[in-house]
Formats: structure tokens, sequence, C-alpha cells
């Protein structure tokens, strides 16, 4: 229930994180990717809308200058009559590209520049252009769409030549003033016109003017950044599968590698260390190969472990059972109290085998939660001889306490745990140790480590079995010592909470020659911060 109660923040927490970013954590690692690129993509090809304020300030100065040609134009006609006029009229619609229609005050079309000289200009038909102006209108059509755009009239040519045919005139007659406005031609390009008064008896000039080169200078920048952003969309795209094949590949390696270390079928899978990639990814990889090991490990000492106790376990629960069993048919009295006896001792061992074995159990877990703080050895030391001294413990072997130099013997750790390890080598010293041969701890720093070093004057250590004295339930005892007594486990334990401290315990020979074991502890000085 705990565990659920903890996850449960935890994954709201990452839903929560989750909808803030806006995309779900099922979404895979290559579709944010492409996602992120291609939004960014996006919000520049959003500068295509842009362009149709281009087209606004184009229209804005046609306008402009479509009002001042019908102003001056109208200004030059007022002046002239008949044939001069006509000229005129000609002249000025083939110089800029016009069409002018004249009015005559009662309404009526006086001229007309393309009924008097050629057209200067003329309406394309849709139908005669290739597929791509096709293609140019439809975008122009759904760009229009998206900004909203108002809908564009149609310009024609009405049949009607009067004045009625034409609302823009007749408003600037009726204002007196000159007015501008636009229409779409059959292709869609703007029709600028601009109707304005000829002098001071209600004539009127309608001015005509398709002007083409704004629909393709705009569709020119709009095909300009189209090609832009579609270029950097396809780099993107490529970048963005590139980018994810190097990271999710390896990423699913690894998910692969330890979902089959998870699952345990294959004992042999290697999790890919990735030695070529110096990236983030290739870290990962080595810490994931490196936590798959020391837990391959981990799980391995269990195993091990769960062997070692049931073997041991196995030995004095037979005697007891056999003494057990014995025991309803033994009469003798001094054969049941023996038995009784070897049941009471087989009793004994196995509580001592247990509360070692579930302390050996625990000391990982302990150790790791434990707040590291200064202890002082030779005073530690000193008061652990003056202890077992008190309790005689120690049997006929005094123990001296040796300080050489005068650094610092200070180390960073738990004090009850350092006891115990100090407390398990004087054990295994007294055990070896001749009645009355003396024990010598040596206290010495470096300035960096501080090494503790407990020698017996015992039969020694074979090289061949310096690192099995470390193993659980190591069999080797003295040949005095009574069966049961020790566990096999105080040096293992030893060794578990000095490196646990980021330090080292081994056995070694004695330093002056003499016959007996030497074990060493190694353990880093205490730094001020």
């Amino acid at each position: 229930m705990a565990d659920t109660a903890k996850a449960g923040p935890r994954r709201g927490l990452r839903t929560g994180l989750a909808m803030r970013l806006g995309l779900p954590w099922r979404v895979s690692l290559t579709a944010r990717i492409l996602a992120v690129n291609i939004i960014a993509l996006a919000l520049l090809a959003g500068s295509l809308f842009y362009i149709d304020s281009y087209r606004r300030e184009l229209l804005a100065e046609r306008y402009r200058l479509a009002k001042s040609e019908a102003d001056i134009t109208a200004a030059a006609l007022a002046g002239e009559r008949g044939s001069s006029r006509r000229e005129l009229i000609i002249r000025i619609a083939s110089e800029q590209d016009l069409r002018l229609r004249l009015f005559g005050p009662q309404g009526n079309l006086v001229a007309d520049s393309f009924k008097l000289g050629p057209p200067s200009y003329r309406l394309v038909d849709p139908a005669t252009e290739p597929w791509y102006q096709d293609a140019a209108r439809i975008l122009d059509r759904g760009m229009n769409f998206l900004l909203g755009a108002p809908e564009i009239p149609a310009y024609h040519d009405p049949q009607d030549t009067s004045v009625r045919a034409w609302p823009e005139l007749a408003n600037a007659l009726a204002r007196g003033t000159t007015l501008v406005t636009h229409k779409a031609a059959p292709d869609q390009t703007p029709v600028i016109i601009a109707a304005t008064p000829v002098g001071q008896d209600g004539s009127g000039l309608l001015v005509t003017r398709n002007a083409r080169d704004i629909t393709e200078n705009v569709r020119m920048a709009r095909q300009t950044l189209a090609i832009i952003v579609g270029a950097a969309l396809v780099v993107s795209i490529l970048l963005s599968l590139f980018l994810a094949r190097t990271i999710v590949e390896p990423l699913r390696r690894i998910v692969r590698a330890a979902v089959r270390v998870r699952l345990g079928r294959d004992r042999s899978v290697v999790v890919p260390r990735l030695p070529e990639r110096r990236d983030e990814i290739g870290l990962l990889a080595r810490a994931v190969s490196d936590m798959s090991g020391a837990l391959r490990q981990r799980i391995d000492a269990v195993e091990s472990f769960a062997a070692d106790v049931a073997h041991e376990l196995k030995n004095p629960l037979t005697s007891l059972r056999s003494a057990l069993e014995s025991l309803d048919r033994v009469e003798k009295p001094d054969l049941r109290r023996q038995l009784i006896g070897i049941a009471k001792d087989d009793v004994r061992r196995i509580d001592f085998l247990v509360t070692e074995i579930a302390d050996a159990s625990r000391i990982d877990a302990q150790l790791s939660r434990t707040t590291f703080e200064p202890v002082d050895m030779l005073r530690l030391v000193q008061a652990l001889v003056s202890e077992r001294d008190h309790r005689g413990v120690n049997g006929n072997c005094p123990i001296a306490i040796v300080r050489e130099g005068s650094g610092a013997l200070v180390v960073p750790g738990d004090p009850a745990r350092l006891e115990r390890v100090l407390q398990n080598l004087l054990d295994n010293a007294v055990s070896f140790s001749p009645e009355g041969s003396p024990i010598e701890v040596n206290l010495a720093s470096d300035g960096e480590r501080v090494r503790i070093a407990v020698s017996d004057r015992g039969p020694g250590i074979p090289e061949s079995a310096r690192e099995s004295i470390f193993e659980r339930f190591h069999s080797l005892r003295p040949s005095r010592e009574e069966f049961g007594k020790h566990s096999g486990l105080g040096l293992a334990i030893a060794r578990t909470i000095v490196e646990a401290h980021f330090g080292k315990l081994f056995a070694t020979d004695r330093t002056d020659g003499a016959a007996g074991a030497r074990l060493v502890l190694s353990l880093p000085v205490w730094q001020d911060e």
C-alpha cells in the first residue's frame, strides 16, 4: 500500500507535466523530435500569411497612383475639346497602360480609349493559361480563406455604356470627388478603377488598369518563401530522423537488454556499453551496463548466501532432530541428559546463526541510510579493549595498543559499526592466539588514510587463503575451538562494513617476521569542510 501511495503522486506529477508540455508521455521520442522541429517550421511558414499585408500595401500604393492619374487626366481633359481631347485620351492610355472612358453630362459614353485606338492591356482568359497558374490561383483563394479576406467582386465590361453601369463613377459625380476601388479580373488579378468628375459640367472620367504585377510580385514572394520553408522542412525532417536514430535506437537497444535482464531468462545477456559514444547516451549505456552487472552479482550473492545459510542450518537441525528422535528411545538418565545437552547446544547454535545471518543481511540496507560522523579510532580502540578486559573475553592474551606517528586518526563513519569491525578482528585474533601470547593493535596515519593492524601470534594465514577467510561461512577454525561457537560470518561482516565506509580490509604477514596473522583495516581520513 505504501508503494502504491508513493507511486500515485509521482504518476500524477508526471501526468501533469506531460499535460503542461502538451505532449503525452506515450508519444515516442522520434515523434516528439519531429513535432518540435515541424512546429518551429510551421511558425516560420506562418510568415506566408504576412505577405497579405505586403499585398495590401501594394494595393494602397496603386490606389494613390490611380487617384493621382485620374485627377491629372481629368484636369487635362477639362481644357480640351474635340479631336485634341480624343488624341490626349489615346496618348495617355497608351503611355500609362490605362483604359480611359469619358462620359458626358447626360451620362452617355463620349470616348473610350479601347475604341479610339488599340487596347493598352488585355484581360487574360484563365482557360488559355498553363496548369501551374490554376494552382497559383487555388493557393491564393486558400490564403484568402485562411486570412478571412473579404471576397472581391468580379470585374466585367457591362453591355450598358452609360454611367448607370458604373456605380463607382455615379458616386464620384454625386460627391464631387475621386473614388478608387478594385475588382478581380477573370484570372483573379486586380483591376483598379478610379472615377472622378471632369470639369464643372457633370462629365465624368473612368480610369481602369489591370495591375497584374501586384499578383505576380505577391506570388513570387510566396513562392520564394514556400521554397525556403519546404527546403528547411525537408532538411529538418532528415536531421530529426538522424537525431532520433542516434538517440532512440541506442535507447531501444538498452531497453531491450534491460528487459531481458529483468526477466532473467538469459543470464548471459550483455547490456550494450556503446564505447564509441562519448555523449550522455554512452554514459547512460555504461551506467546501465554496470548497474545490471552489479545487480547480477548481488543476485548471485543472495542466491549463494541462501544456499550457504541452508547448508549451515542443516547440520545443527540434523543433530537436533537426531537427539530429539533418540530421546524417546533412551531410558538411561545419563544418556538422556547428554542428548538434552546436545539439543540445547544445537538450539543455541541455531539461534546464534540466525542472529548473525539476520545481522549480515541487514548491514547493507542500514549503512545506506547512515549519516557518517567523525570517529576518533584511537579512542574507539582504547574504549573497546578496556571493555573487553573488563568482560574477560580476551582470555590470557593481553592486548597492546601502539600508536605510530602523530597523524590524525579521525575517520568518517558509524561508530557502532566500526566498533563491530574491531570486535570481530579482536575475536578472530583471540581465537587463533596461543594461551598467554600478546595481541598488538597498531594505529597510524599518512594524512590521507588511517591504518589499523591487528596482529596475533597464531599459526598465520596461508597466502592462498587470505581472500577466502572473508567469505561467508568460512570453515577454517582453530582446532581447540568449541564446535558451533562461531558462525563463520564475522570477517565477512567486517569487510562489508569496511567497504561501505570506503575502506579496505585485508590479511598479510606480520611486519616483524614472526609467526602469526596480521589483519589490516584502512579507512579514509575525515576531511573538514
